[in-house]
């Protein structure tokens, strides 16, 4: 085989082929008469193993290593690996393509696709341009499919089309540029916490949490004053909930 023949077969560029050879990675195969490099099965084996691994994250003095501890293995134990490797592709691109089939049999929102029940939650609530109304209704996409969230979503119903609930989501807006310190914090974080149905912190499971460090990326998202409102408002929350346990 010819360079752009064994590149293509193994699906690298001719050029990385080149680059490997200059580099000492793949040794020099054996010439035509022609000057033209000639390539073998066990050359396309080798730069497979090295497109492999590269892929897999190692750099190329860590291939140069792992190379090394292959020299001198019998080419059908090499081909063997090679296709166990590809069997597991295989079976990774299928199981990814499982779970687009899942999301794609989901409604679809402006968000993405999400569960039938934050689809009917979305759907129903207010039209607002507030940019936590719109943060609020990512999050919920985010731990979409959480244990109890379709409970959660019924609870939120009533409060999905009330006026006094974007209203409280524009006074949220009114700190984007405050301090931590604002003293409007503390009054508005009592009142979101008090517009939470009863049946929310029932539906809420209490215990460990589903999503390990969910809880501070998102007060990350938030700048200084709002992320002190909703840190409030998720304490007093998981006060309440403590309580009805």
């Amino acid at each position: 085989m010819r360079i752009g023949e064994v590149a293509a077969l193994v699906g690298i560029t001719s050029r990385a082929v080149r680059h490997y050879h200059h580099i000492g990675l793949l040794p020099e195969p054996a010439r035509r008469t022609n000057g033209y490099r000639a390539y073998t099965v066990r050359d396309a084996v080798l730069l497979a193993r090295i497109r492999r691994l590269t892929e897999l994250g190692l750099g190329l003095d860590e291939v140069r290593d792992v190379l090394a501890d292959d020299a001198g293995r019998d080419l059908a134990e090499v081909l063997g690996e090679l296709d166990a490797d590809l069997a597991r592709q295989e079976r990774e691109l299928a199981e990814r393509r499982r779970q687009l089939a899942r999301l794609l049999d989901r409604p679809l929102s402006d968000l993405g696709p999400v569960s039938p029940e934050l689809a009917e939650l979305l759907g129903a609530a207010a039209a607002t341009d507030s940019p936590t109304a719109v943060k609020d209704r990512e999050h919920l996409v985010l731990l979409d499919g959480a244990g109890g969230s379709a409970e959660v979503y019924a609870a939120l119903r009533p409060l999905a089309g009330d006026p006094a609930v974007v209203a409280l989501y524009e006074r949220l807006d009114e700190l984007a540029g405050a301090p931590a310190d604002d003293p409007r914090i503390c009054p508005l974080a009592a009142e979101l916490v008090a517009a939470v149905p009863a049946g929310v912190f029932d539906a809420i499971p209490y215990g460990g949490d589903p999503h390990p460090g969910i809880g501070a990326a998102l007060l990350a998202d938030y700048p200084p004053a709002q992320a002190e409102v909703v840190r409030r408002v998720m304490a007093a929350m998981t006060a309440r909930m403590r309580e009805r346990r």
